[in-house]
């Protein structure tokens, strides 16, 4: 009796479970292809986080986090490299090229920055317009480019802080193993220091952490336009077109190849819209912060490229520290001790807003319940997703540790151009859906047009 009665609950037991298995494509499916409201996401889905983030940022903030971010990286890991070797003179077309792309795709954050503040940032946006399989595919993506962009940004640091010190070869201040493959092989110390200081900053509070940024980069704007006016001075127009091949020795590919790799100088933008629930007036504050910290960005990378072609030849320029070795051909040897000091404050603000961006998509990405519950957890009394950011920053720091800046360089733009250029249909798609259900959808011109400064006119 107990026999049978046992075989017949293992039948159902497997009848049960082949039901079960039968029926995975189509539960697959459906949850690949879920989409959220708005609603869901800014109510149902946050309170997965415990606590709530703290809104103490405001507008200035925004702006002075989205320049931070983005200033140091571009200019000084990828301007000399890719001048050199990919575009010659006419990286400050890239340089153009990649701002015009830079700027509509903020354009597109801001619509759905303004509809959706939450600190999803890209992962958020698709996930609400076309499903979960692509938010996740997007926001995967470019938490992997932030994890690597950082650790490049972390071992360029040395490079610069030790210039700073009169230090003529980076590597000096590495420790060479000689059992590990090249390119693996010189163990970055203080990268890996200068991460994990960081990541306690942020952990401790967001405001002290954009107060930080905030004096960092004011001191980073005045450096800059030393840069400038320095390069205008003493450079020579002619090093434009003297050295061999002219202005664009590598032709329209050169350009265009240029354009993509210096893209990866914009992602600090990306960073400020994950900030939505920390910003007092986020449909105020964010248009400000993402397009305008776009906006001058874009025009001190276009003045940058200009001045290091006119001080050098393509041809001469430096693939390491490139504007330190260019004052040095000048004939400008103590201004290398200021580039190398200007270009480390420099590389800390674009480190730590990344840093500071990465926690958030990843927190997100655990309400959602795509990565372990855990990260989404937001401390009560710092209001940061401390478990997101320590988990990061020493995936960060293992990575910096090890792998060299030309390894990881070429990967991280194609990634992080991808997901950008998946916001502009994801928006139409989200503002046509909202109009067939005749629903209110937020633009960013109808934002604007209808603030009581344009609506009394």
């Amino acid at each position: 009796m107990d026999s049978t009665q046992n075989s017949s609950e293992t039948g159902h037991f497997f009848g049960d479970y082949l039901r079960s298995l039968s029926q995975t494509p189509y539960k697959l499916r459906k949850r690949m292809l879920a989409t959220w409201t708005p609603d869901e996401e800014l109510n149902q889905v946050r309170l997965r986080s415990g606590a709530d983030m703290k809104r103490k940022l405001y507008g200035f903030d925004l702006v002075a986090l989205g320049v931070g971010g983005m200033l140091g990286v571009g200019v000084f890991v990828t301007t000399g490299p890719v001048a050199r070797t990919t575009s010659g003179p006419a990286v400050v077309i890239s340089y153009i090229i990649a701002a015009i792309s830079a700027l509509l795709s903020s354009m597109c954050y801001t619509e759905f920055s303004i509809a959706i503040p939450v600190a999803g940032g890209a992962f958020s946006y698709l996930r609400v317009t076309f499903g979960e399989f692509l938010g996740y595919f997007a926001g995967a993506n470019i938490l992997m480019e932030y994890v690597l962009s950082n650790a490049a940004v972390a071992r360029s640091f040395t490079e610069y802080f030790s210039g700073a010190f009169g230090v003529e070869n980076p590597n000096s201040w590495r420790v060479e193993v000689h059992g590990f493959v090249q390119g693996y092989n010189m163990l970055d110390f203080p990268a890996v220091a200068l991460i994990l200081l960081l990541t306690l900053c942020l952990c401790y509070s967001t405001k002290d952490s954009s107060i930080l940024n905030l004096l960092v980069t004011i001191f980073h704007i005045i450096f800059f336009g030393f840069i400038i006016i320095a390069g205008f001075w003493k450079g020579n127009v002619g090093n434009l077109v003297s050295a061999p091949g002219g202005f664009a020795p590598f032709g329209v590919k050169g350009v265009i190849d240029g354009a993509a790799i210096v893209y990866f100088s914009y992602i600090g933008y990306d960073s400020v819209s994950t900030l939505a629930e920390e910003i007092r007036n986020p449909s105020k504050s964010l248009p400000v912060g993402i397009v305008g910290s776009v906006l001058v960005v874009s025009s001190l990378y276009c003045l940058m490229a200009v001045a290091l072609c006119f001080m050098v030849p393509y041809n001469e320029i430096s693939d390491k520290a490139s504007f330190a070795m260019a004052f040095q051909k000048i004939g400008w040897k103590w201004a290398t001790h200021l580039v190398g000091a200007g270009a480390s404050l420099g590389i800390v603000a674009s480190l730590l807003v990344a840093m500071l961006g990465q926690a958030r998509y990843l927190c997100v990405i655990a309400r959602a319940r795509l990565a372990p519950a855990w990260l989404a957890k937001v401390h009560p009394s710092t209001g940061t997703p401390l478990n997101a950011t320590l988990f990061l920053g020493l995936c960060t720091a293992s990575i910096a540790l090890f792998t060299e800046l030309d390894i990881v360089l070429e990967i991280i733009s194609i990634g992080t151009l991808l997901v950008f250029y998946l916001q502009p249909p994801s928006a139409s798609r989200y503002h046509g859906s909202s109009i067939k259900d005749g629903g209110d959808y937020h633009s960013l011109v109808h934002h604007w047009s209808s603030s009581p400064r344009f609506s009394n006119t």
